[in-house]
C-alpha cells in the first residue's frame, strides 16, 4: 500500500523520479569520511600490519579473511533486520544512528593498537578491532546502500545518482590519499597512525549524525521486506539477473582487490628505485591521483553515455579494458614511467564501472518486486557487500599465504621469486579476474525496455490495491 502523502515525483524527497543536488550531497557526505580511512585501510593496512607492527603476513591474512566469515554472518542479518525494522526514524535511519559511534571506536582500534602488546597478544588486538569496525560498518554501509537504492525508482536518474555519489566520494579518496602520503612519510608512523584514526573517527561519526538527520525515507516502503529469513536472500539468488550480476562481481572483485594490498609493496620490493621519478612515498601518491583523477573527471560524460549506449555496453567495455590494463601492469613495472599512463586509462575504464555497477543492481532490486511484490533492498545490497568482501577476503589471504611461501621478510630486499610473487598478485591475477567477469556479464540482458514494462506492472498493482482499500 502506497502512503497517499507520499508525492512520487517530488524532489528532493524518497521515491522521487529526479533528485534535488542538496539530498545527493547529504546521502553522500558520510561516503567522503568513509573514503580516507577506507582507502588507506584498502592500500596500507596489510601494510602497516607487517613492516610497522611486524605482524607475520598470513596471520594478518588469516585475520582478514576470518572477518570476511563473519560478514557472511552479519551482512545477510543486517540487511534482514533493516528490510524488517520499523521505527518513528524509518527501516534504514535507525541503523545509521546507532553505528556512527561503535565505526568511530573500530577505526581507532586498528590503527592505535597498544605499543605494549605483542606477539598473539598483538594479533588478538588486531582481530577484535578488525572485527569491530568491519561489524559497525555493515550496520551502517546495508543500511545506507539500501537507502540509497530506494531514492529514486527511474532508469536513468539512478545512474546520475550514483555518478555524483561517486563525485562527491572521491573528496574523501583524496583526502585518504594525503593521509596515505603523510602516514607513509612519517617518522615514527605509530603515532602518526594514532592521531590520523582519532580525527578521522571523529570526522565518520559527525558526518554519519549530520546526513542521517537530513536524509528522507520513504515511508511506504515500510514493513514490505520478506518476513522469512530465508526466503529474503534465496530470492535474491533466484533472481537470474541477480545471480549473474553477483556471480561477475566476485570474479571482478577476486582479482581488483590485490589492486589496493599490493600498491606499496610494489613501490618498496618490486619498481626499481634507480628508475622512479620521484621518491618512492611520492611516486605512489602520484600513481594513486593518475587513477582518481579521470574516474572523477569523466563521470559526467558516463552518466550522458549510459542513456545512449546502455548500462550493458559501457560496463563491459570497462571490464576488458580494465583486463588490459593489467596485462600492461605486468611489463610496465620495470618502467615507472608507463605506470602513469597505464593507471590514468585504468582510472577511465574502473570509473565506468563504480558509475554503472550499483545502478544496475538498483534496478534488478525492482525486479524482483515484480516476481514477489516485497521491497528487499537491504537483502540484495547485503549479499552483494558480502560477495564483494568475501573475494577480498580469499584475495587477501592467498597474497598473505603467497608472500609467506615465497619468503617474505619486511623491510629487506626481497628474494626473485617474492618479487616474480608480485608482480602476478598485481597483474596477472586482476586481468584474469575482469577479463573472465567480462565474458559472463556478455550474458546479462536486464535492459531499459524490460525496466520500463517491470514498473508498469507494479504501478498497476499499487493502484489496484489503493482503489480496494
Amino acid at each position: 500500500m502506497t502512503d497517499p502523502n507520499l508525492n512520487p515525483n517530488a524532489v528532493g524527497s524518497a521515491g522521487a523520479e529526479r533528485l534535488a543536488n542538496p539530498l545527493i550531497w547529504a546521502y553522500s557526505l558520510p561516503r567522503i569520511g568513509f573514503g580516507v580511512m577506507g582507502l588507506l585501510f584498502s592500500t596500507y593496512a596489510m601494510k602497516f600490519s607487517t613492516d610497522v607492527l611486524l605482524i607475520a603476513p598470513a596471520a594478518m591474512g588469516a585475520i582478514l579473511f576470518a572477518s570476511r566469515l563473519w560478514d557472511a554472518v552479519s551482512d545477510p542479518l543486517a540487511g534482514y533486520l533493516s528490510d524488517n525494522t520499523k521505527s518513528k526514524y524509518g527501516r534504514r535511519r535507525i541503523w545509521l544512528f546507532a553505528s556512527a559511534v561503535p565505526i568511530g571506536l573500530g577505526l581507532t582500534m586498528i590503527w592505535s593498537p597498544p605499543e605494549v602488546l605483542e606477539g598473539w597478544m598483538l594479533v588478538a588486538w588486531m582481530a577484535l578491532a578488525i572485527i569491530t569496525y568491519e561489524t559497525a560498518s555493515t550496520a551502517f554501509t546495508v543500511p545506507h546502500g539500501a537507502l540509497g537504492i530506494e531514492l529514486t525508482p527511474n532508469y536513468h536518474e539512478r545512474t546520475r545518482l550514483f555518478g555524483y555519489i561517486h563525485m562527491i566520494s572521491s573528496i574523501g579518496s583524496g583526502l585518504g590519499l594525503l593521509a596515505l602520503y603523510s602516514l607513509d612519510s612519517a617518522d615514527d608512523k605509530r603515532e602518526f597512525a594514532r592521531y590520523l584514526s582519532a580525527g578521522a573517527a571523529i570526522a565518520v561519526v559527525i558526518l554519519i549524525i549530520a546526513s542521517t538527520k537530513i536524509l528522507p525515507e520513504r515511508p511506504d516502503y515500510q514493513d514490505r521486506g520478506s518476513k522469512n529469513p530465508y526466503k529474503s536472500f534465496s530470492d535474491v539468488f533466484k533472481n537470474p539477473h541477480s545471480l549473474l550480476l553477483l556471480t561477475v562481481f566476485a570474479i571482478e572483485t577476486f582479482g581488483a582487490a590485490s589492486i589496493g594490498l599490493l600498491v606499496p609493496y610494489m613501490i618498496d620490493y618490486v619498481i626499481p628505485k634507480d628508475l622512479m621519478p620521484l621518491e618512492p612515498s611520492l611516486f605512489m601518491i602520484s600513481v594513486l591521483i593518475s587513477y582518481v583523477i579521470p574516474q572523477v573527471a569523466f563521470t559526467p560524460l558516463w552518466i550522458k553515455l549510459a542513456s545512449i549506449t546502455g548500462k550493458k555496453l559501457l560496463w563491459t567495455i570497462s571490464l576488458f579494458l580494465t583486463s588490459g590494463c593489467f596485462v600492461a601492469y605486468y611489463f610496465a613495472l620495470d618502467y615507472p614511467m608507463m605506470i602513469w599512463v597505464i593507471s590514468f586509462v585504468f582510472g577511465i575504464s574502473s570509473g565506468i564501472a563504480l558509475v554503472i555497477e550499483p545502478s544496475i543492481k538498483a534496478d534488478i532490486v525492482d525486479y524482483d518486486e515484480y516476481l514477489t511484490g516485497e521491497r528487499k533492498e537491504g537483502a540484495y545490497y547485503a549479499v552483494s557487500n558480502m560477495v564483494k568482501k568475501a573475494a577480498a577476503s580469499l584475495t587477501a589471504i592467498v597474497t598473505g599465504v603467497v608472500l609467506q611461501w615465497t619468503g617474505f621478510e619486511p623491510n629487506a630486499a626481497q628474494s626473485p621469486e617474492t618479487i616474480e610473487a608480485l608482480r602476478l598478485l598485481f597483474s596477472i591475477l586482476p586481468a584474469c579476474g575482469y577479463f573472465f567477469g567480462g565474458i559472463l556479464f556478455l550474458k546479462f540482458s536486464f535492459n531499459e525496455f524490460e525496466h520500463s514494462e517491470v514498473r508498469k506492472v507494479i504501478a498497476a498493482r499499487i493502484r489496484a490495491a489503493q482503489s480496494t482499500e
